[in-house]
């Protein structure tokens, strides 16, 4: 989907822990098989946040050998290289 030009919601990036609480919630409001709107909610990119490099390979929720995020509330396949705005270190 995002090779194919989904477009996600990068912006706003949470600035502190409510703002990404407010993010949450909309993703617990999803069904769980609703990937495509997971990844517009979550803001999920294909490539490493232009304006300082992040990625995924650093939060805290990937899980490299597995390549996947595990953040309970997406819980979805990540590439290293990839990027989404609920991203934490």
């Amino acid at each position: 989907m995002l090779a194919d030009g989904l477009e996600t919601m990068v912006e706003p990036v949470p600035e502190d822990n409510y703002q990404f609480a407010l993010i949450i919630h909309d993703l617990e409001q999803l069904e769980a098989d609703d990937v495509e709107q997971k990844l517009v909610i979550s803001g999920y990119i294909d490539h490493p946040r232009p304006e300082d490099g992040q990625r995924c390979l650093e939060c805290i929720y990937y899980k490299p050998r597995r390549r996947w995020c595990e953040l309970p509330e997406l819980d979805l396949p990540a590439e290293a290289e990839w990027w989404c705005r609920l991203w934490r270190m």
